[in-house]
């Protein structure tokens, strides 16, 4: 590599002492969101004529508009106390753009505060991401305790609905940016030879979003919960008490969060790539993390708006999907997964460009299908617009449609069979080394493949009218999503973490935690089929006596889960903080450009300019042998 364009210098800004907690930072934006929740909350009252009124359920102690306009006013505090009007102020005030006194700070305050170093937010995000990944994980253990007898036992029927509606809308909300958030933001920009994102306030605005998205969603406990489980479908949507406005202004600032995310890795890839990263050579993550950001742009604003329709019918008297006004709850489920359905693989497809990314690392081999992986990815994204009412088999659709949508969803796994042959091309005639990142790669094929597979069996409106609603449908997302994502997630941790913080996590802890996660989660979720095929239906606490003990069998299997979950913590907490493992420059022996850069890596990325990655090859791992498929490796350092 060469070096062919200077970097901006930048200053380090480091205030001492307690002049650090002054000014525009977390503790600033707590208290303004605060203040604004009030100030929303009785101009609310006041619109609606100072008492608690509700346009849609009279007589009812409810007050939705006062509830909206108390999280939108407190959202707003919030980001204008963490700093993020300043800059658009100071640019109509005609100071000029300048990113040094938020890119250099020093210190674990840093991390509390806006940052426009995309190193930091993708920390932020991959820490933010954890936290609410294990408050999902134990609304799932209270799913499993009230499921382990057929009668309720330990939450109540009510009770029992919130809980799955929190388990579920946190675990899809969150994931959405599982990838992106920490690993995209983090090594996309050094990936492509760039010293920063696009928009760097914008990046860090989407975690923190996120991050407000996920404290308004906790605070529905607080108004009664809700009873729709992550779907949100009417009338139920519209029925519920105050809490469901929780989940409403969730998924809106999750998906404004998205789309601005989304927007953001577009601008990058395609305008800041450094000479010679072409698209023939662009790494194989940062495809997929750029179809993914496309299926976001286009796909979060129907939830956005969707949504927005949903907080007018409850708040001033709107009926977008209320039928005695003229609307329609049927239009809800349709806007819902037109967005729902791609979100499927803006949820899937970060975690095949992670294991397509790692894979020729510990394979020492060439990227075979490089081409055809990508083909794979483009294919995800288009097919994914057109399987959305598959979803609606059992809710009125016109018979006549239902042989396009099966047909489409069952196109959809030809483009995804592409990535697969990429996977199984690239381990061919390879030298494996089963470090613990690939071992959950291994782990991803075999729970995307049995997730897949499931999924062709629900496409089919003969096998879905049987199994739809029940537990069969459960098993199959969860192979999917965690049984694809969560293990690609996980295994991106063990191989980033000694990039992004300088020290490695224990290989024997990580063994042993892979193998206990592994074997639990398809002794939870393998049965969880079975229960589907007997007929257990989803959110209910009442079912069969002759199913109690397999869900027994299964809530013992999926505490053993949960406890592997906590294996990781002990060996991320033990590693990083009491051992503290420092770990090489480049321990899994990578060549990837992200790898060949110090640790910490600078706050410009390439000090002495952008580099020219004309002759560079991220995986250049020698030629295969002949009549091994060389026509179809990586594509060439010219190409």
């Amino acid at each position: 590599m060469s070096v062919a364009v200077p970097a901006t210098p930048t200053s380090s800004i480091d205030r001492p002492g307690w002049r650090k907690f002054v000014g525009f930072n977390i503790i600033t934006g707590l208290i303004l969101a605060a203040v604004g929740y009030v100030i929303g909350w009785y101009i609310g009252k006041a619109l609606t004529g100072g008492s608690y009124y509700d346009y849609i359920r009279e007589n009812t102690q409810e007050n939705d508009l006062a509830l909206f306009l108390a999280y939108a006013f407190a959202v707003i505090g919030f980001i204008g106390g963490m700093g993020f009007l300043n800059y658009p102020l100071a640019r109509m005030a005609g100071r000029p753009a300048s990113l040094r006194e938020k890119e250099s700070d020093a210190g674990l305050w840093k991390y509390f505060n806006l940052s426009t170093d995309h190193k930091v937010v993708g920390k932020q995000y991959l820490v933010g991401i954890g936290v609410w990944f294990f408050i999902g994980g134990l609304n799932a253990m209270l799913i499993r305790t009230e499921l382990l007898h057929n009668t309720p036992s330990f939450v109540g029927p009510e009770s029992y609905l919130t809980i799955v509606g929190l388990h579920s809308v946190i675990m899809l909300g969150t994931l959405t940016s599982a990838v992106l958030g920490p690993f995209a933001n983090y090594f996309v920009p050094i990936m492509i030879g760039s010293r920063r994102m696009a928009f760097p306030r914008i990046e860090a605005l989407t975690f923190w979003l996120l991050m407000a998205a996920g404290v308004i969603l906790m605070s529905t406990i607080l108004f009664g919960g809700f009873p729709t489980g992550w779907t949100g479908y009417q009338p139920l949507n519209d029925q519920a008490v105050m809490g469901m406005d929780s989940y409403i202004m969730f998924f809106a600032l999750v998906g404004i969060s998205m789309v601005l995310l989304g927007m953001n890795m577009i601008a990058t890839i395609v305008t800041m790539r450094a000479p010679g990263v072409t698209w023939s050579r662009l790494p194989i993550f940062c495809w997929a993390t750029f179809v993914t950001a496309v299926l976001m742009v286009l796909s979060a604003p129907m939830l956005i708006g969707t949504l927005l329709m949903a907080a007018l019918d409850r708040s001033i008297g709107t009926s977008f999907f209320i039928s005695i006004g003229g609307g329609s709850s049927y239009l809800f489920e349709n806007l819902f997964w037109f967005f729902g359905h791609p979100e499927v693989y803006i949820l899937a497809l970060p975690g095949m460009g992670l294991v397509l990314e790692m894979l020729p690392v510990f394979a020492r081999k060439p990227l075979w299908g490089y081409r055809i992986a990508i083909a794979g990815f483009l294919g995800v994204g288009l097919m994914s617009f057109f399987v959305w009412q598959h979803h609606l088999f059992m809710s009125g659709i016109n018979a006549d449609l239902r042989p396009f949508y099966m047909l489409s969803t069952e196109i959809i796994s030809i483009p995804t069979g592409f990535v697969f042959l990429a996977f199984i091309g690239t381990l061919w005639r390879s030298k494996i080394t089963f470090t613990v990142p690939m071992l959950f790669c291994m782990a991803w094929a075999f729970n995307f493949l049995l997730g897949g597979g499931t999924g062709v069996v629900l496409s089919d409106v003969p096998t879905d009218t049987q199994l739809h609603g029940g537990f069969f449908v459960i098993a199959h997302f969860h192979y999917t999503i965690m049984g694809g994502l969560g293990f690609a997630f996980v295994g991106a941790i063990y191989y980033y973490v000694p990039k992004m913080w300088g020290l490695q996590l224990s290989e024997k802890i990580g063994k042993v935690q892979f193998w206990m996660m592994f074997l639990s989660f398809n002794a939870t979720f393998l049965p969880i089929f079975a229960l589907g095929l007997k007929g257990m239906a989803r959110r209910v606490v009442y079912y069969p006596a002759d199913l109690e003990t397999l869900n027994r069998f299964v809530s013992i299997a999926a505490y053993t889960l949960f406890a592997s979950m906590l294996l990781l913590v002990f060996n991320v907490v033990y590693s990083m903080i009491i051992k503290r493992y420092p770990a090489e420059k480049n321990p899994w022996k990578s060549k990837g450009i992200e790898w060949t850069l110090p640790t910490p890596v600078p706050v410009a990325n390439f000090p002495e300019g952008i580099p020219d990655m004309t002759d560079f090859d991220p995986y250049d791992y020698g030629v295969p042998e002949r009549g091994a498929g060389a026509g179809a490796t990586a594509a060439p350092a010219g190409a």
